[in-house]
């Protein structure tokens, strides 16, 4: 169950999907969601990266700082 629905929901909606795209649009949706998807993971990877060298920069410096004092 995804999010409180059940199969005969997802179903439902698939049939709705298929009445307003028509059956030779899906490929293209899927597609185009699934390159969605592979993007927003990677933006997040790299935004988590990008946070963890900030991290570690500011901790280098605040152990620089401290050793000179």
């Amino acid at each position: 169950m995804i999010g409180g629905l059940g199969m005969p929901e997802l179903i439902i909606i698939l049939v709705i999907i298929l009445i307003i795209f028509g059956a030779g649009k899906l490929p293209e949706i899927g597609a185009g969601l699934g390159k969605g998807i592979q993007n927003f993971k990677k933006s997040s990877k790299e935004a988590k990266l990008e946070a963890s060298k900030e991290e570690t920069t500011k901790k280098i410096e605040e152990d620089k700082e401290n050793k000179e004092v």
